[in-house]
C-alpha cells in the first residue's frame, strides 16, 4: 500500500534583506582603493586586494545571489556585477597582469576596465531612479567616480595625480554614500520600519 501527500507543497521561504551587506562591501573596498587613488595611503598601495576577494567581492557575490532568490532583478544584477567586478580586478593584480606589465599599460588596462564598467553603471543608475534616494545616491556618486578615473587611466594618471586623485576623492564619497545606505537598510529591517530615510524613488516608469 502507498500513500501520496496530496497537501500543496509549502512556499519557498524568502531570505534577509541582502542589500546592506551588498552594500558595506561594496563601501569599505571602495573607500580603500579610492583612499590609494587618491594618494593618501603610505603602503604599497595594495591593502585594498584581499578585501576585494573576500568582501568586496564575495560578499558583494553572495549578496546578488540572495537578491536572486528575493526575486530583485536590480539586486541582483548590480552586487553580482560588482562582486565579480571585485574578484576580477583583485585577480588582474595577483595573477601578475598588471605588475609584469609597463606602467603605462596597467593604466590604459585600468582605463578600458573602469570605461567598461561606466557603461554599465550608466543604465544601472537610470534604473535606480526607481528604487530609492539612497541607492541613485550611490549609483550617482559611483558613476562620477568612474568617469573620472578612466580619464585619468587613459591620460597616464597614477593614483595621487591629476583625474585619478579627483577620482579617488569622489570614490571616498561613493563609498560614504553606501555605508550610510547601508547602515539605514540594517536598522530598518531590524526595526520592520523606516527609521532611518532612505528617499522616494526619483521617477516611476511605466506608471
Amino acid at each position: 500500500m502507498t500513500t501520496t501527500d496530496e497537501s500543496p507543497a509549502a512556499p519557498a521561504l524568502a531570505v534577509a534583506d541582502p542589500a546592506p551587506l551588498g552594500l558595506a562591501a561594496f563601501a569599505l573596498t571602495t573607500f580603500l582603493l579610492s583612499a590609494a587613488n587618491a594618494g593618501w595611503t603610505k603602503g604599497a598601495g595594495n591593502e585594498w586586494l584581499g578585501y576585494a576577494l573576500a568582501y568586496g567581492g564575495l560578499a558583494q557575490l553572495l549578496a546578488g545571489m540572495w537578491e536572486f532568490k528575493n526575486k530583485n532583478v536590480f539586486g541582483a544584477t548590480a552586487f553580482s556585477t560588482y562582486g565579480s567586478f571585485w574578484i576580477g580586478l583583485a585577480l588582474y593584480f595577483l595573477l601578475g597582469t598588471g605588475a609584469a606589465d609597463p606602467k603605462s599599460n596597467v593604466l590604459n588596462d585600468l582605463g578600458w576596465i573602469l570605461l567598461a564598467f561606466a557603461i554599465f553603471n550608466t543604465y544601472m543608475l537610470i534604473w535606480s531612479t526607481q528604487v530609492n534616494g539612497a541607492v541613485f545616491g550611490v549609483f550617482l556618486t559611483l558613476e562620477i567616480t568612474e568617469i573620472l578615473l578612466f580619464i585619468g587611466f587613459f591620460g597616464g594618471h597614477a593614483g595621487g595625480s591629476g583625474a585619478t586623485k579627483i577620482g579617488g576623492i569622489v570614490g571616498i564619497i561613493t563609498a560614504v554614500v553606501a555605508w550610510y545606505a547601508s547602515a539605514a537598510g540594517v536598522i530598518n529591517g531590524m526595526k520592520g520600519k523606516p527609521v532611518v530615510p532612505v528617499g522616494k524613488p526619483l521617477f516611476n516608469l511605466g506608471g
